[in-house]
């Protein structure tokens, strides 16, 4: 039996955006000179809708995360649920206290302390003095921000600005969490740290928790329903994965970028990179999983190589090499060279978890670098269950030793 805490019904909200014409004649340019607010008197208007017809439910304890691209909506409806802005059309019933973090330093007074920070956002939020000490260690000590909690939070650093809002909306017992794409600006540890007591909140506390996040991996981790929104519509609510794979797959559908080159070679040249997950193409690899980097190659001189060609894909990640994939170090060895040819290498476990990675691809002969591409794919990982943690400890030169097989085959004639 559903049990809705959040319920929204037709919702719209429409804003008016103006446009002013430039100046055109010599008139209108000498009476922007001497009176500026006169310059481009010309004025046209636009309704433009960032939400419309939208409705739908969450019940009491879901975990619910909202994606879509820029411009989708997104913010604007966790505005309206927070009541920050008002609809334009439709309506939406709360039950229960609301905390957002929309942004950093939402809801702060710059001129007072963190201290007095954490009792003014619990008071906003309808809760008693005593309430409020009850929950304040355990604030400060989720914020880690111990030396500076009698300095004015304007002297904050915009991570520190974010660690205390998030650790006063997560514990000062709101009904309803909303918490936006905020969290980017914290730190790797404490996105981590935010998304666990996300999770205690809505498992261990049924509490009711909304997540927009373009980080697709932290949704799927969090989040067992999905809303998808597109241009201020709703493209599709259901399971997380079915979702999130929706919205993926135009992404992986675009125009191939120009190959930066770093290396060339007359005679060889790289015709087409992909990375495959079943033998289809994609730009998201989930850990675990098995993936195939595959490179087709033209040579136009064999003979330039009678001894064959070594391939290598190297695996970047935050400007940092995680793994380098060489042919002759695992099993593949060289490959005998031939006009038209593709030269793959297979990896069945996945290891590294959500974060943007990009693929540096080469040919060499005997040791000798022929033609390199430097970030030729650009492509993002995903966490899922089905290698846990995906935790792997990295050498000193950036290095892993992973199971992997290549394999050589002609080309299309």
């Amino acid at each position: 039996m559903s049990n809705p805490i959040i319920r929204v019904e037709n919702l719209g909200k429409k804003y008016v955006i103006g446009h002013r014409a430039e100046a055109g004649t010599l008139r209108d340019r000498l009476a922007g000179i001497f009176h500026p607010r006169s310059a481009g008197r010309r004025t046209s208007s636009e309704e433009f809708w960032a939400l419309r017809d939208l409705s739908f439910e969450v019940n009491r304890g879901e975990v619910v995360g909202i994606i879509g691209r820029n411009g989708a909506g997104k913010s604007t409806l966790l505005k309206i649920l927070s009541r920050i802005t008002e609809p334009t059309t439709g309506r939406i019933t709360l039950e229960g206290r609301v905390a957002s973090l929309l942004e950093v330093g939402t809801g702060f007074h710059p001129e007072l302390t963190g201290r007095e920070n954490i009792f003014l956002n619990g008071a906003i939020l309808g809760m008693s003095r005593a309430e409020i000490r009850k929950k304040f260690d355990e604030i400060v000590a989720f914020a880690e921000i111990e030396r500076f909690l009698d300095t004015p939070v304007k002297r904050y650093s915009s991570g520190m600005y974010v660690r205390l809002a998030f650790a006063v909306a997560a514990h000062l017992d709101p009904e309803i969490l909303i918490v936006d794409e905020v969290l980017a600006v914290g730190d790797a540890e404490f996105q981590k740290k935010c998304l666990g007591k996300m999770q205690n909140v809505a498992q261990g506390e049924g509490r009711t928790v909304l997540f927009v996040s373009h980080q697709m991996a932290a949704v799927q981790n969090l989040c067992r329903r999905c809303i998808h929104l597109r241009e201020g519509r709703l493209a599709e609510d259901g399971p997380a994965g079915q979702v999130i794979e929706t919205y993926l797959r135009p992404l992986e559908q675009g125009t191939p970028p120009a190959l930066n080159y770093t290396h060339r070679c007359d005679w060889l040249e790289i015709e087409s990179i992909d990375i495959l997950l079943d033998d289809r193409t994609v730009s998201t690899v989930p850990s675990g999983s098995t993936a195939t980097f595959r490179l087709a190659y033209r040579c136009s001189d064999p003979a330039r190589a009678p001894r064959g060609i070594e391939c290598s894909f190297i695996v970047w990640g935050n400007g940092q090499k995680l793994v380098n994939f060489w042919s002759e170090a695992g099993t593949g060895g060289s490959f005998p060279i031939q006009d038209r040819g593709v030269i793959s290498c297979t990896v069945p476990a996945w290891p590294f978890r959500a974060q943007s990675m990009s693929l540096t691809v080469g040919i060499s002969r005997q040791r000798e670098l022929l033609v390199e591409a430097h970030e030729a794919v650009v492509f993002s990982g995903i966490d899922t269950d089905r290698f846990g943690t995906g935790i792997l400890p990295h050498s000193s030169e950036g290095m892993l030793l992973l199971a992997h097989e290549w394999r050589s085959d002609p080309g299309p004639k």
